[in-house]
């Protein structure tokens, strides 16, 4: 039986925790049992930066040589890096910061994780026990702060409980509905010592997430499928996360249905397969927004209807259909949109419970009624909503998105992204054909994370090719990060389209503010080229069509380099098709001759 990486790498964890309990145990210090933990779950690289509350927990990573510090110059990148690796690898990144500013620095990189459900485990650094509670220096409530962002955090007041304390923290933060886990650690518990045993197993009375899906839900929804005249398959991230793209593929094709992804989904089913439609929501396909209206049952699977992608919940309903929902977490079920038949599961094994159930059932779907549902689709498809104007005056973002894709679709690729106009062109026009190829910010939308994600998926991936598609006013929040890059020689290219406003502000102010563009405008713009060799990178300078393919391809032969590509683009360019906040799905702009 095939395992994925994520699985293999979970049997050579358990593998190394056995070992490790056979030996007897040691008289450790906190900041050596926290090096072991790390070492005992398989961790290869931590992303921090240090301070006073940490600073032997730094002196036990200097002594010894199995996992790679990474010194960001944020803290804030620190976690978006380990983030990213999570996102392309499946496994639990890692971020260490101090204490006080330390911490509040990295809670705009926990919030992004939590939003997305990546696994990854926080350290952070907290003043000594008996100074908690007294404002001491570069003191500040971790545990209150981080409580709403986080899937669970520990606030680890003796030695002996750290070792427990980072088993539940990793078990936590990759099983159910993934998420990051905060452990905050006083000095002096970092300090103070203890014998040292890690667990080779945990159990909490309060935490049994349900992996296997209810039987008789898994029938109905199969007999509902079975019967549809107008089906409509739709994953999101969950699917990626619960590595299920294969079961996915497997199904969409049994069944002949189409099928759509959201943001967090692409990759998860090939979007140069006919039956896939898209990305539907604000910036979606025609095709994939009417399909969803239109559809008589529909497949939900490991996706959250949120407000991105059905719009106004009231236009939702006001067609009738009947709902599937599979999620892993119950709480995401009938959250926005009231379901027919809710199946909590892990959604790879429902997946493969649903493909048995369908091949051995006698009833096959009606083709006829499959046939006449694909004609209306493809009427829908004729509309050619993602169609631009091409120039050869001004270079199109859309053009550098689509160049891309066609220079690198042969191979492995990984693309990062802001937030942003820049985003939404990236999803709409690099066609994703595998899962965790595609990293961005979904649920929160934290501009910063390109170059941090594109870092840490550098190395985890040393082979690979790794584009961060910005904007000028995201690459500017965590920019100092080409620093790091440079240090720890992660070669990745930056593309960053240039419009010389915040894209997606000012989009929103033309169309709803009567364009004023209020603020978001670029006055005083660095010399990026200048600024990426000052950094010891390569910067170039492009501003006519006709050298946009050619800068490309002379970024992906400099391999061992980093290249930040300041490409100048259309400051009057928008994203559409655009469905605008409060209205239906199918209420979409599908250009200015809409407005």
């Amino acid at each position: 039986m095939d395992h994925s990486p994520a699985e293999a790498k979970r049997a050579s964890i358990a593998d190394a925790q056995s070992a490790q309990q056979s030996s007897p145990p040691q008289e450790l210090s906190g900041s050596d049992i926290l090096v072991r933990c790390l070492q005992a779950e398989g961790v290869k690289y931590i992303w921090g930066y240090p301070g006073g509350a940490v600073l032997y927990i730094y002196d036990a990573l200097y002594k010894q040589d199995t996992i790679e510090h990474v010194l960001v110059r944020h803290e804030q990148a620190a976690v978006h890096a380990a983030d990213g690796y999570a996102r392309a690898t499946g496994d639990v990144g890692v971020a260490l910061v101090t204490s006080g500013p330390g911490v509040t620095n990295a809670i705009t990189g926990i919030a992004t994780a939590y939003m997305d459900s990546i696994p990854m485990v926080i350290i952070t650094g907290q003043v000594p026990t008996h100074a908690i509670g007294l404002d001491a220096f570069q003191e500040c409530d971790t545990v209150g702060i981080t409580r709403p962002i986080v899937k669970h955090n520990i606030l680890v007041k003796d030695v002996k409980d750290l070792a427990t304390a980072f088993k539940k923290a990793f078990h936590i933060a990759r099983t159910g509905r993934p998420g990051p886990v905060v452990i905050d650690i006083p000095k002096d518990v970092s300090l103070k010592t203890t014998t040292f045993e890690y667990p080779a197993t945990v159990e909490m009375r309060s935490y049994n997430p349900v992996r296997k899906g209810h039987g008789g839900q898994i029938r109905k929804a199969v007999q509902l499928l079975l019967q549809a005249r107008r089906p409509y398959i739709y994953t999101g991230g969950g699917v990626i996360l619960g590595e299920a793209s294969t079961e996915l593929r497997e199904l969409v094709d049994l069944l002949g249905f189409p099928c759509t992804n959201t943001l967090m989904g692409l990759g998860a089913y090939p979007s140069s397969d006919p039956k896939f439609l898209g990305m539907l929501g604000m910036h979606g396909t025609y095709e994939a927004n009417m399909t969803m209206q239109h559809c008589d049952v529909l497949l939900a699977v490991g996706a959250r209807f949120d407000d991105r992608v059905i719009g106004n919940p009231k236009h939702f309903a006001q067609v009738e259909r009947k709902i599937i929902h599979v999620d892993i977490d119950p709480s995401s079920i009938s959250k926005r949109v009231k379901v027919d038949i809710p199946i909590v599961g892990d959604v790879k094994e429902v997946l493969q419970e649903l493909i048995a159930q369908i091949k051995e059932a006698q009833a096959r779907p009606d083709q006829q009624a499959l046939s006449k549902w694909w004609g209306q689709i493809a009427e829908w498809r004729g509309r050619e909503c993602l169609k631009y104007k091409h120039s050869d005056e001004v270079i199109k973002p859309q053009m550098v998105v689509e160049k891309l894709w066609q220079l690198t679709k042969d191979r492995e690729t990984y693309i990062t992204s802001d937030v942003g106009q820049h985003q939404m062109w990236a999803a709409q026009f690099y066609r994703f054909d595998q899962p965790r190829r595609w990293i961005n910010s979904g649920g929160l939308g934290t501009m910063g994370v390109g170059l941090p994600y594109a870092m840490g998926i550098k190395l985890a991936k040393p082979d690979a090719d790794v584009f961060c598609i910005t904007g000028e006013g995201s690459i500017q929040m965590c920019i100092q990060e080409l620093s790091t890059c440079q240090q720890y020689r992660t070669p990745v290219k930056v593309i960053s389209l240039n419009n010389r406003y915040l894209g997606m502000v000012r989009q929103w102010q033309q169309l709803d503010y009567g364009s004023r563009y209020s603020h978001s405008y670029m006055d005083a713009l660095p010399d990026f080229v200048k600024l990426a060799e000052a950094y010891g990178h390569v910067g170039m300078l492009i501003e006519r069509p006709g050298d946009v393919e050619g800068a490309l391809r002379e970024a992906i032969k400099l391999k061992d380099r980093t290249v930040f590509l300041d490409i100048r683009t259309d400051p009057t360019e928008n994203v559409w098709p655009m469905v605008q906040a409060g209205k239906g799905i199918t209420d979409m702009l599908l250009g200015s001759e809409d407005l």
